[in-house]
């Protein structure tokens, strides 16, 4: 007898979890991850601060013309394994995106994402992760990881991510596509300090 097709997961069953579970819907399988850790609090709200000035119409010195989302549902439609994912961070220009939708669903392509990486999450973020946004034509990619001390971005050419820099510590970073302002990787660490004082390599 030949075995039963396997279900394919839906978003009913993303509704379906406890509150303290996230779901995401990655290459056909339901991916169920906890609310994150502290460290992973920590940078993910830091960097969403740091980042502030480019969010909309800027602060007092920032460029402004970006919305800058946390944890925003990704419905892009680009491959049916992949009907819901969720960045950690997550941008658009406002000019890709000229409102904000009233669901929780965003359809247009971000122009950036970032995850923040941790020991139960990083190998979905590097090996599923990394090539849908590839696919889906999102145009830059960060990984932070609080555990390491370290960013790494990427910018997409072509198909494939190509590595604009490594930096750790307390370095000083100007990374694209935000670039136009000195990002300070010690502001993302809160009280806990990186045991080096490198300045980076990229």
């Amino acid at each position: 007898m030949s075995e039963p097709a396997r279900r394919r997961p839906t978003y009913a069953d993303i509704e379906a979890l406890p509150p303290h579970l996230r779901g995401e819907i990655l290459g056909g399988e339901l991916v169920v991850s906890p609310r994150p850790a502290p460290p992973h609090v920590r940078a993910a709200s830091s960097l969403g601060r740091v980042l502030g000035g480019f969010d909309q119409d800027g602060d007092d010195d920032g460029p402004g013309g970006w919305w800058i989302e946390d944890e925003p549902e990704l419905h892009l439609d680009v491959d049916p394994d992949f009907p819901v994912v969720i960045p950690d961070l997550a941008g658009w220009r406002t000019t890709t995106l000229l409102e904000l939708p009233e669901t929780a669903a965003y359809t247009v392509v971000p122009d950036w994402v970032c995850e923040i990486l941790s020991p139960s999450t990083a190998a979905d973020d590097r090996a599923l992760k990394m090539p849908f946004y590839a696919q889906a034509g999102i145009a830059y990619l960060w990984l932070l990881d609080p555990l390491l001390f370290t960013l790494e971005a990427y910018r997409l050419e072509g198909k494939s991510w190509l590595q604009l820099g490594v930096w750790r510590d307390e370095a000083i970073v100007h990374a694209e596509p935000f670039d136009a302002r000195p990002l300070r990787l010690a502001r993302l660490w809160g009280r806990r300090r990186p045991p080096g004082r490198g300045r980076g390599v990229g």
